[in-house]
């Protein structure tokens, strides 16, 4: 079996797509991506096959990009991904991404959730098509506070199915085939799909997005128990190679101490000139019980206290397992990683689906929401203090962690692109097969280049309860209910 992967220039949306193409390839399958070149080849593991598609030059480059849009919030940051990104990097990607499909002969495709020019060539190529969900939010209505938004963006992508010719109807962003997710149910809810169609995405109702007080540790009521389809996979975070951020100041972490990772991602890092700060002040307040390891930019940090750990990128998923807890900006990637190894967390979202995931995290009572915009010192203190102090967020965590083991991550998702492929091939809708899937070169790949970039490999994580945690004596608290997400609060409005 062949399997290409349609990507954007995220490292959150490719990642787990590497832990994945391992599993296919230690089956004998063999894999590819497209996307981005430049991008890419820094994300992927050396020796990857790489098919380039939409690479942008100029103005338009995603530097340039990032830029205008690190300040960006609410509603606002929500138009400028689809108008801006989202939907001209479709567009950038279909000829790349037709001439990966006609030069690799995929037997499918696996496609993010962003990286729209992939379903639009499988449909041409008659192909079957798995989307890869690196973020729960479409499952939520995340337009239900803001209908106009969600119109909008209906109108936006029905207008790019008529540009491609392609029939109307449908949603890229949900393949009738598959849909591997990767989270649970345990993390967003058991709701199910409330409808098909072109902008209205299949999901569970509306989760909460209100901050949660600290200290407040039920979890929300659940969605009514409609069931998802069967081809909806909820197969839990999967962990595969990366690039190593280099060297790691390991004999510096206090063993006498908690200690709280303290992260907002990839592109959210330059947006928290004030919010280091005020993370360094709570810190201080801290530091005689807790130990924080600070990944940051040097020159928004500032003045870094010596009992705080600070560098500029961190191993994350080698570290996770030395930890307590974990502050963050509510990326779905790092917030499952934490969760994976039963960490509670202080969740700080900063804008488009991170309020949704923040809300996924108090609602499941695996953690707490603060403010990111105006963040003060005293609520992140006590917000720390919540989930290093109340077992009960800790036993939440575990309880998602123990749904992630299950979920099976990787291993799964191999298993339903297995079973995909070969019920496309019985039904005669996929290509045949090919020789030589165990690895040996096939012919005609020269437009496809391997990536450069090198990786280390992490340990996968532990089993349910093997976490190092505090022993959780109390009693968990009854599910409370839930307020509807709003389309702008305090925390995604700027500084």
């Amino acid at each position: 079996m062949r399997v290409l992967f349609v990507v954007p220039p995220l490292a959150g949306h490719v990642n787990p797509t590497l832990a994945v193409a391992a599993e296919l390839t230690a089956r004998g399958h063999r894999v590819a991506w497209t996307g981005p070149d430049a991008a890419l080849a820094t994300l992927l593991p050396a020796g990857s096959l790489l098919y380039p598609a939409g690479d942008r030059s100029g103005g338009d480059g995603i530097d340039v990009l990032h830029g205008r849009w690190r300040d960006l919030r609410g509603i606002a940051a929500l138009r400028f991904l689809w108008a801006d990104v989202l939907l001209p990097l479709a567009r950038a990607m279909l000829p790349g991404v037709h001439a990966a499909v006609e030069d690799f002969a995929p037997d499918l495709l696996v496609t993010d959730q962003q990286a729209l020019a992939g379903p639009l060539v499988a449909r041409r190529h008659g192909l079957p098509w798995a989307t890869s969900a690196t973020t729960t939010a479409e499952f939520t209505r995340p337009f239900d506070g803001v209908p106009k938004v969600g119109e909008w963006v209906a109108q936006r992508i029905a207008a790019l199915l008529a540009e491609c010719g392609a029939p109307s109807g449908w949603d890229p962003r949900f393949s009738p085939h598959l849909v591997l997710v990767f989270s649970t149910p345990a993390l967003f809810g058991d709701g199910g799909p409330a409808g098909d169609g072109a902008g209205v995405p299949p999901g569970a109702e509306a989760r909460a997005n209100a901050p949660a007080a600290v200290g407040v540790t039920g979890a929300a009521s659940r969605p009514a128990q409609r069931r998802y389809p069967p081809h909806y996979a909820f197969v839990g975070p999967a962990f595969g190679a990366r690039p190593s951020p280099g060297d790691f100041p390991w004999h510096r972490l206090d063993p006498d101490r908690a200690r709280v990772l303290v992260s907002l991602g990839t592109l959210n890092r330059e947006a928290g000139a004030r919010f280091y700060p005020a993370v360094l002040r709570a810190a201080d307040a801290l530091a005689d019980r807790a130990q924080l390891i600070l990944a940051a930019p040097a020159d928004l940090a500032g003045t870094v206290p010596h009992h705080v750990v600070h560098q500029e990128y961190v191993p994350q998923l080698a570290l996770l397992p030395h930890l307590d807890a974990v502050l963050c900006h509510g990326g779905h990637n790092t917030v499952c990683e934490a969760l994976a190894y039963g960490l509670p967390l202080v969740v700080a979202p900063v804008r488009d689906d991170q309020p949704i995931v923040a809300g996924q995290v108090t609602g499941a009572g695996a953690g707490v929401r603060v403010r990111f915009g105006r963040a003060r010192a005293d609520e992140l203190h006590q917000a720390l203090a919540a989930v290093l102090d109340d077992p009960a967020h800790r036993r939440a965590a575990r309880r998602i962690q123990a749904s992630f083991a299950a979920a099976g991550g990787a291993r799964t998702a191999a298993d339903r692109l297995e079973k995909l492929q070969a019920g496309a091939v019985a039904a005669g809708t996929s290509g045949a097969a090919h020789p030589g899937t165990s690895g040996a070169a096939h012919p005609g790949t020269s437009t496809g280049r391997p990536a450069g970039a090198s990786a280390a490999r992490h340990p996968r994580p532990p089993g349910p309860g093997t976490a190092p945690t505090k022993a959780a004596t109390e009693p968990e608290n009854e599910p409370e209910n839930e307020a509807k997400p709003e389309p702008e609060t305090e925390n995604e409005k700027g500084p």
